[in-house]
């Protein structure tokens, strides 16, 4: 079952979460970031969160016939980072579209999980929430695209402070489902 994957890999939910609260919070604190540290900032949480997506998925890939959604998650933020790797001169734009294509994604299959879990575990509004922002992320950054990567730098840090405080809800209370689990097992 996903839940199972998702709340014996609790940690790895959580280690995306605090990548992206930190990414965020560093965007914050640094206004004048280029855009090519920016980008490569980016580029580097968007890689840590895929190997989280991808090691989770994988782990579980016996358990659940639908570990594939997790896999395809994971494979995403590792295309991007290695993509933003690959060329840190990206202009503004491809930036803005590579992290509205990725993060719109993401935020599709994340609802998708969602909607799959609602029966196997309580929360899963969380993982349906992230989604949600994150579409509307995408959808916000596709509707702008002339404004730049870094006139929407304070969009971008909010929406990674937002997104890693949302999935570190999600982690405590997949961790919780996973404690429940293993307290009913034995009693």
């Amino acid at each position: 079952m996903l839940a199972n994957i998702l709340s014996r890999y609790w940690w790895m939910i959580l280690l995306r979460g605090l990548a992206w609260l930190v990414f965020g919070i560093l965007v914050f604190t640094q206004p004048a970031i280029s855009l090519v540290t920016l980008t490569l900032l980016f580029g580097a949480f968007a890689l840590v969160d895929g190997i989280a997506n991808t090691v989770s998925a994988i782990g579980g890939r016996r358990e659940n016939e639908n570990w594939g959604v997790l896999l395809l998650t994971g494979l995403a933020g590792i295309a991007i980072g290695a993509l933003t790797f690959y060329d840190p001169s990206i202009t503004a734009l491809g930036l803005l579209f590579y992290i509205a294509v990725w993060v719109t994604g993401t935020g599709l299959l994340q609802i998708v999980a969602g909607i799959r879990l609602r029966k196997e575990i309580e929360g899963e509004f969380w993982l349906m929430l992230s989604g949600l922002i994150s579409i509307a992320f995408g959808v916000f950054l596709v509707a702008r695209p002339g404004a730049g990567a870094l006139s929407v730098l304070w969009v971008i840090a909010t929406y990674a402070v937002l997104f890693g405080a949302i999935l570190i809800v999600l982690a405590f209370r997949v961790r919780s489902f996973a404690n429940r689990g293993t307290a009913a097992a034995r009693g």
